[in-house]
């Protein structure tokens, strides 16, 4: 699942997932993100911190809860994540496949 605001971002990352092999969901908004966690299957998730002026921290407790790996991806970098998400592994905007892919991969995602 790919929970970005900014459509271009969130279409050019689903882009380069797909090129990989990955099929996604796309979430903008934080309810339609809880909503897919809640109602479709999927192997981790990529999460924008700041989402309309909210931060995904409930998305990404929600996602932990259910066992499911997640990174962040943002605009600004590690600097804001709440403690409770300190080792999460985050990619800052603009990032490359080869990033996302790392990020990942220390995850358990191939």
């Amino acid at each position: 699942m790919v929970l970005e605001d900014e459509a271009i971002v969130g279409l050019a990352l689903e882009d380069m997932l797909a090129e990989a092999g990955a099929l996604t969901l796309y979430a903008e908004t934080l309810s339609i993100a809880q909503d897919l966690i809640t109602a479709q299957r999927f192997d981790a998730a990529i999460l924008d911190i700041n989402v309309h002026g909210e931060r995904s921290y409930p998305v990404a407790a929600e996602l932990r809860r259910r066992g499911l790996p997640f990174i962040f991806a943002t605009g600004y970098g590690d600097a804001l994540h709440d403690t409770a998400f300190e080792g999460v592994p985050t990619v800052t905007k603009p990032y490359t496949f080869a990033e996302i892919a790392r990020a990942l991969a220390a995850i358990g995602i191939d």
